[in-house]
C-alpha cells in the first residue's frame, strides 16, 4: 500500500486509525492493495488509470485525490491523466468528467507535474 499510495498518505492515515476505524482500515488493505493491485494481467499504472476513471464516474472527489497522487507514484503522466477525464466525458458527463479535472490540477499542481 506504502508502495501505491506514498509515505505521506500511509503515515498519515496510520496516525488516525483507531480501535472504531481499524477494521475496516485491515479490510481495505488486505483485499484492495494486498489482493487485488497484485494480482496478474494488468501493471499498476493501467490499475491506477482505471481507479481513476471509476473515481471520475463516482464523483468520488476525496478517494480521486487520494488515487491521483498514487497514480503519479504509479508512472502516469498528466497527459494520461488528462486524457482519462477527458474520455469520461462520454460515458460519466461533463459534471464528473470537469469536477475531476479540477482536482486533478490541483493535485498536479501541488505534486510540481503542470
Amino acid at each position: 500500500m506504502r508502495e501505491i499510495l506514498g509515505a505521506p498518505y500511509t503515515e498519515a492515515r496510520d496516525k488516525t486509525t483507531t480501535p472504531f476505524n481499524a477494521a475496516t482500515r485491515a479490510l481495505s488493505e488486505e483485499m484492495a492493495y494486498a489482493t487485488l493491485w497484485t494480482r496478474p494481467n494488468l501493471d499498476r499504472k493501467q490499475r491506477s488509470l482505471i481507479t481513476l476513471a471509476m473515481l471520475c464516474a463516482l464523483n468520488h472527489p476525496h478517494e480521486l485525490r487520494i488515487h491521483l497522487i498514487a497514480a503519479l507514484n504509479n508512472g502516469c503522466t498528466a497527459a494520461e491523466i488528462s486524457e482519462v477525464f477527458t474520455h469520461a466525458v462520454a460515458y460519466c458527463g461533463f459534471p464528473a468528467a470537469i469536477d475531476a479535472l479540477r482536482m486533478a490540477e490541483q493535485v498536479l499542481g501541488e505534486e510540481g507535474k503542470l
